[in-house]
Parts: C-alpha cells; structure tokens; sequence
C-alpha cells in the first residue's frame, strides 16, 4: 500500500509539472527521472479521468436530490435544513457533501443579515407595563408554557401590512397568528382568541404571554383579555430585544425565506403567509428540535416516538422544571410567579 502511495503521488507530481507554463521535460525523461514506467503514468491517467467522471456523474445525481429538497414548498433552505428535509423523505446525506455540492453547482441560501430591532410605540403613561418573569428562559418549562408574540410588518405592491403572532418558545411552534391592514389593537387581541380557542386544552395556569412593551401589550384591552383567559402577562425590559429573541429570530428568518413581493393584492398576501406557517409548522425542519418540524417536536415530548429512529438514534426526551419546583431567594427575581392570573377570570 506504501508503495502505491508513493507511486501515485509521483504520478501526480508529473501531472502538475507538465501542467506548469515553464516546464521543459516531457512525459517520458519525467518518468525515468522519477522510476516509474511511461505506460504506468498513462494508466493512471486514464483511471483518474474516469473516476473523475464517474464522481462527476455521481454528484449530478446527489445535486438533483438536493436541489429537490432546496426548492421545496418553494422556500429556500441552507445545508442543514436540506439535510433533515432529505432525511424526511428517507434520503441519508451528510452536510459536509451538502455543502461540497452547493459550491459546486453555485448554490447558495441568502444569509439573513442582522436587523437592528424595530421599536414599537412606547407606552401611554396610562398604560400599565408588566414585570419580565420569563428572564430569558425561555425553554426551562417545557411546552405552552412561555409563549412569545410580537407584531413585524410585510411590505406587498408599495403597502404594507401588519402580522401578530404567537409562538411557543419551547418547541417553537406558531400557535396562531393574524394578519391585518391596521395597526389597530383588535388584530392583537384576535391573535390571543385564536391561540385560547385552537390551543386552550394544552394551556394551563402557569402559561405566560411575554410581549415587548409595545402600546397593544400595555393596553387595558389586551390585559384584561389575557387575564379573562387566565393566561399570564410579561413583558421584556424596556428597548431590551434579546428579551424576546426567539421571536425575533422567527421573523427574521421568515422575512428570509417568504418572498411577499410577488403579492399583488391583500388576498395574495393571506395565502403566501399561511401557506408559509403551515409550512414551518409542519415541514420546516430545525437542527435544534431533533432535526424536527416544530409540529412534529411536539409530539416528540408529549409522546416520545421519534419520527427518524429509521436513521438516528432516538435523542433523550428533553427535560424542563416545573414552575413549582423553581426557588430563588427573592420575589423580585422569581420568574413564571402567578403574579398576574385572574382565576375568576
């Protein structure tokens, strides 16, 4: 095997001598000069070439099963994403030669640049704002217990439009959503009527709505509907996003991927987002939730049957604290406390 080796990397530094500009020796005195046969470097020659061809062939194939997947629902992925969109479909496919190909082939997913966060109005001092019990833990307590909601804008055909959403910050699921021409609150407040009505069997108590201080959160309206459905109120810190990253991030990375300008009318614009939503619950595979859709993460903990067990080991069920079991030695710093809940509704 050593001496295959050494014979074949002699053969390559023939190759790159004759490929240099200033070379004066042929084939034959460079073979002689390096021991090994002129017939042997022709063999080789040959053999390299076709394999050359037959790899070239081979990743033809790998790069239309990746392209497949890249294009899929119509959204954009990265190397990872396409990888758990394969393996979704039974195709095992390692990143590394996701990536090799991509470049290869000159494909490549935009990288969403970072956005400096977007402000909402500042509270009337009439408004009353909230405490942050959520303190960025935003996963310790396992599902539909802290969700996030926030408002983005959507710019179609020179208007714009308005998005309210909640998520569940735990296994990253859009709950419900609502989109409007408006900034008025009444698109605010659906958003959380929906979220009781398709979800209110998995909420509890303990559930926590986390919001920036944006003039709907800190209206009455909106706190007393949360309060009426027992649900709890926080808030992030004061022009603090990372507060409320996770959400931030979603849109982020939904403005990457949903292309809203094509969308000529208002109607046009309802069927892109909520084409894109079930999408993302449902087939938008994320790396961090066991190579799952947040849909299918869900059942994952609730359940613990592991869609992908046909080509990966099952990964431990993920472990979150109950709200009663968190102590800290002041009340100004106990987060999740039922501080705000209005059992009498």
């Amino acid at each position: 095997m050593a001496t295959e080796n050494s014979t074949r990397q002699k053969f390559q530094i023939i190759a790159a001598t004759i490929a240099h500009d200033n070379n004066l020796l042929n084939i034959t005195q460079l073979c002689k000069i390096a021991g090994v046969s002129h017939s042997g470097y022709y063999n080789w020659c040959r053999t390299t070439i076709k394999n050359a061809l037959i790899r070239d062939e081979q990743d033809k194939k790998d790069f239309e099963l990746i392209l497949k997947a890249y294009q899929k629902r119509g959204y954009k992925k990265g190397r990872r994403s396409i990888h758990m969109t394969l393996l979704h479909s039974g195709i095992l496919m390692n990143t590394k030669k996701i990536r090799r190909l991509m470049a290869k082939f000159n494909l490549s997913c935009p990288i969403r640049k970072p956005n400096p966060y977007k402000k909402m109005a500042r509270a009337t001092k009439e408004n009353a704002t909230k405490s942050n019990l959520v303190k960025r833990n935003f996963e310790a307590y396992g599902p539909r217990i802290v969700l996030l909601t926030d408002i983005t804008y959507l710019f179609y055909n020179g208007k714009k439009a308005y998005l309210s959403v909640v998520k569940d910050a735990f296994t990253k699921e859009i709950l419900s959503y609502v989109l409007s021409q408006s900034l008025e609150i009444d698109f605010v407040l659906e958003t959380i009527r929906i979220l009781v009505k398709k979800h209110g069997i998995s909420l509890c108590t303990d559930t926590v709505i986390h919001s920036d201080q944006g003039v709907h959160y800190t209206s009455i309206k909106f706190q007393e509907l949360v309060a009426n459905k027992q649900l709890r109120q926080s808030m992030s810190r004061r022009g603090n996003c990372w507060d409320n990253a996770p959400q931030e991030s979603f849109f982020g990375h939904m403005k990457d991927e949903l292309d809203v300008s094509k969308c000529q009318s208002y109607e046009q614009l309802i069927t892109a987002v909520n084409d894109y939503m079930d999408y993302y619950n449902k087939e938008r595979y994320q790396w961090q939730l066991a190579k799952l859709s947040p849909n299918q993460y869900y059942q994952f903990v609730k359940t613990g049957n592991y869609p992908l067990e046909r080509f990966l080991e099952t990964p431990e069920l993920p472990v979150w604290h109950s709200v009663g079991e968190v102590e800290t030695s002041t009340q100004a710093d106990k987060p999740l406390q039922n501080e705000y809940h209005n059992p009498s509704g």
